[in-house]
């Protein structure tokens, strides 16, 4: 109950950075394509250095297991969620944007500065589990429908790069200069708030009449936000029992699994769409309506994996 509550609380704060972006933009004083820029800075400066810097911690068994567990939790969370895509596909007529929308969350941006409040800085290290196999995923091309992975563009991506530097330095127990760490702290700070003015400026150039009066896309909202999250929490109760876990703190390591396979649409996937020429219109809308819902859902979520 009272990581619920201050769930609520710290998705307020970011959603009022969120109403700034979409206010800067609404009065003229940015444009919406300006986001672009901002948007390099956070993927390809800020998500690195908050990566990396989640791996100067000592390499203790304790850590090493619950690297571990996050890793084979946030593997099986996709593959249901895969597995279920599968029929619902066909029941529900989901066309590939709203597949991929079930399936991929915002799990870096959004969840990197939860876990940093709820938990600590000491637990964004088992983000990085989630953020590497949904990468991976990701860059099977749902949208295009290449049934290949790609390993040079998985392995090339800055994120995984990140990811991998950081696993490197943290097995070798290679420390960063004090200097260098405080940089790295520095920009760990930036991540909420920038991946919110986003998010406020991709909803500003959105009509927010047609993302809301559009039915359809509240079966895709239904799905990705409550009955996804339902499914990954029995999952995680059912198969990964925190007191059978075998490693110390196994439940604060599982809800950092959890609440990255609760947020909103993953960003990934208008552009993806648009790279694909896909319904990138529809992408947005989904990713928008799925944002501004989540402040009542996520909350809710975590509600029940505490009472459960």
């Amino acid at each position: 109950m009272q990581i619920s509550l201050l769930l609520m609380q710290e998705i307020v704060k970011l959603f009022v950075i969120m109403l700034m972006g979409y206010a800067v933009v609404k009065t003229g004083l940015m444009k919406a394509s300006d986001s672009r820029s901002i948007s390099v800075v956070l993927v390809y400066l800020v998500i690195p250095c908050v990566i990396i810097h989640a791996f100067q911690v000592d390499c203790t068994p304790d850590v090493q297991r619950g690297l571990i567990l996050a890793a084979i939790a946030a593997a099986a969370i996709h593959v249901l969620f895969l597995a279920i895509t599968v029929p619902l596909k066909k029941l529900l007529q989901l066309d590939v944007i709203e597949q991929a929308t079930c399936i991929y969350s915002n799990a870096g941006i959004l969840v990197i500065p939860l876990v940093q409040v709820l938990l600590g800085e000491e637990y964004v290290i088992y983000s990085s589990a989630f953020i590497a196999v949904q990468l991976i995923l990701l860059w099977k091309n749902l949208l295009c429908g290449e049934s290949h992975l790609e390993w040079k563009k998985v392995l090339l991506n800055v994120n995984i790069l990140s990811i991998l530097v950081g696993i490197c330095l943290f097995l070798l127990q290679i420390r960063l200069p004090a200097g260098v760490q405080d940089v790295l702290g520095m920009m760990n700070n930036m991540i909420g708030p920038l991946g919110m003015l986003l998010a406020g400026m991709a909803i500003a150039e959105t009509s927010l009449k047609s993302v809301f009066l559009r039915k359809r896309s509240y079966l895709t909202v239904v799905l990705r936000l409550i009955v996804y999250p339902l499914l990954a929490l029995l999952l995680i109760k059912g198969i990964f029992p925190a007191s059978n876990a075998g490693v110390s703190d196994a439940d604060s390591i599982l809800l950092t699994v959890y609440l990255a396979a609760i947020t909103p649409a993953c960003a990934t996937i208008t552009s993806m769409a648009q790279l694909y020429e896909c319904d990138a219109a529809y992408s947005s809308s989904l990713y928008v309506l799925t944002t501004i819902l989540s402040i009542v859902t996520m909350p809710l979520m975590v509600f029940l994996y505490e009472v459960i």
